[in-house]
């Protein structure tokens, strides 16, 4: 009993918030947890919307030449010299109510460190 038990363990992955063992193959029975009808999986291409948020070449060097034309805002000169005194989470906590996410001020704080890094080894 406790082999067979291990067995359908190693052999079925858990889906969904059940928590019911769920088969790789359907079983062509119209009830069940695996119902439904065998069918063999297409190979299908990639959609053109899994490429969403990936950085163009193009778009990174106008941002960049933004950048260097427009310099900082004012928030993200208050945040670069909160990083310089070591004043990390006060940058972060400037930056999210700013920003608005959690996400997004740890990635605009990242991206201010990373800003000073380069302004050091110049």
């Amino acid at each position: 009993r406790a082999a067979v038990a291990a067995e359908l363990r190693m052999s079925t992955r858990l889906t969904g918030f059940t928590g019911h063992p769920k088969g790789e193959k359907r079983t062509n029975i119209a009830v069940g947890v695996d119902k439904g009808r065998e069918l063999t999986k297409r190979e299908l291409p990639t959609k053109p919307s899994h490429r969403k948020g990936k950085l163009n070449k193009r778009v990174a060097f106008v941002r960049e030449i933004i950048r260097e034309v427009a310099g900082y805002s004012p928030y993200e000169k208050r945040c670069m010299e909160l990083l310089k005194v070591g004043k990390e989470k006060r940058a972060l906590k400037v930056l999210k109510n700013k920003l608005g996410t959690h996400k997004r001020a740890k990635a605009k704080r990242e991206e201010m460190s990373g800003a000073l890094r380069n302004q050091r080894m110049k």
